[in-house]
């Protein structure tokens, strides 16, 4: 034991003591892994001297975000960049966006690390502001994925073409779907991911693929992947329903990959077959890097051991609403130095509670992610103070 004590806020306004578990040693695995492609997605970390209040415009500590990079790829992960994760869509504007994949894709040459990153349609006016109908043409929507796309590969990163709110609200029928993408997946330079993120994570994009009804819209998403296999390197699914993913993951043409993005049954989901493109992977990467080792060993034992205490984890962070996982991420960020502040993006470091974070650190440290005891425990405890909480 550390003999590293705190009292921890509960949901219900009471506290309790909580003792640290000593702190494991995780090995690394800096040339990445055999048996799996494995992504983590990154977040961004926020200027704290910034105006980086709801609505202002996005400034970030350049080094510190793109220190968290070289962490993930000293650990063997690829980084899946400029997504869901990296606030698009929740503060970070198109052109921080672009500065970020720029840097991100010149470190990734620097370091030798694997990058991908998201093109989509978050230059275009917010929905309800351009023109007489209040969404976009469709050519509209093709030509802000052509502008993305070609920041994105100018770079030298492999492009994800990120779901895009403004094509769910104008795309009438699956057809529509099948326009815009089928002009993209014919002028892409090299293979793509296809990201297809769930209204648990973004609201807006319920119905995509052009039906409510996941069975009609899966088999749209499958037809467009077998008539561009050539040029699709993988798809995201990211729908949380394990039995969902293995049935696409059986759909898919010959040399295509599925990429994971459910936060809730990975260790199951990769253990069977997926690659993996997930969020969690950013708080997790020590014991994601593990596990991964032992699958290209055959170790069952220290696959599970390894990614097992991980998934309390995953599943708190997660939790509805889910959409806010980003601020538990950047939270264990900053408990582990990897940031000085805990600050972010259009102020989310308040978008979820104070017991929802202790939680977090709790069940951190039960999965051997806090390589600095000291250092967390007086992060936490400057945090639960600043909140009124005597520990």
């Amino acid at each position: 034991m550390t003999g590293l004590r705190l009292n921890l806020p509960q949901a219900d306004g009471s506290t309790r003591p909580y003792e640290l578990a000593a702190p494991r040693q995780w090995v690394r695995r800096s040339e990445g892994f055999t048996s799996r492609v494995a992504f983590a997605a990154a977040h961004v970390v926020a200027d704290p001297f910034a105006d980086n209040t709801p609505g202002a415009p996005a400034r970030l500590d350049w080094d510190a975000t793109l220190a968290f990079r070289r962490h993930l790829w000293a650990h063997g992960l690829g980084v899946a960049d400029a997504m869901d994760t990296a606030q698009r869509g929740m503060g970070l504007t198109w052109d921080t966006t672009s500065e970020l994949i720029r840097r991100s894709a010149a470190e990734a040459v620097a370091c030798g690390g694997r990058v991908a990153c998201g093109a989509g349609t978050d230059q275009l006016p917010a929905l309800g502001a351009s023109g007489p109908s209040g969404s976009p043409s469709l050519d509209e929507v093709v030509a802000a994925y052509e502008e993305q796309l070609a920041v994105v590969e100018d770079a030298g990163a492999q492009p994800i073409l990120m779901a895009s709110r403004h094509l769910a609200a104008v795309a009438r029928d699956a057809d529509d779907y099948r326009k815009v993408y089928d002009r993209l997946l014919g002028q892409v330079r090299g293979p793509a991911i296809l990201h297809w993120l769930g209204p648990m994570f973004d609201p807006a994009l319920t119905g995509y693929w052009g039906s409510a009804d996941v069975s009609a819209a899966t088999e749209t998403f499958l037809s467009l992947v077998r008539d561009h296999a050539d040029v699709v390197d993988g798809v995201k699914v990211s729908l949380l329903d394990a039995d969902h993913e293995i049935a696409v993951r059986s759909g898919l043409p010959t040399g295509v990959r599925l990429y994971t993005g459910d936060d809730f049954n990975y260790p199951g989901l990769i253990a069977s077959g997926s690659d993996a493109l997930l969020g969690i992977f950013a708080a997790i990467a020590p014991a994601a890097a593990t596990a991964l080792a032992a699958l290209d060993a055959g170790d069952t034992a220290a696959y599970d051991e390894a990614f097992e205490p991980t998934v309390p984890l995953s599943r708190h962070l997660f939790g509805t609403p889910t959409y806010y996982y980003k601020t538990g991420i950047c939270f264990l960020a900053w408990l582990s130095g990897h940031q000085d502040a805990f600050a972010m993006v259009g102020g989310l470091q308040s978008a979820r509670s104070v017991p929802h974070l202790a939680e977090a650190f709790r069940l951190a440290d039960q999965a051997g992610l806090l390589p600095d005891p000291d250092l967390a425990v007086a992060r936490m405890r400057t945090f639960l103070a600043l909140h009124g909480v005597a520990t």
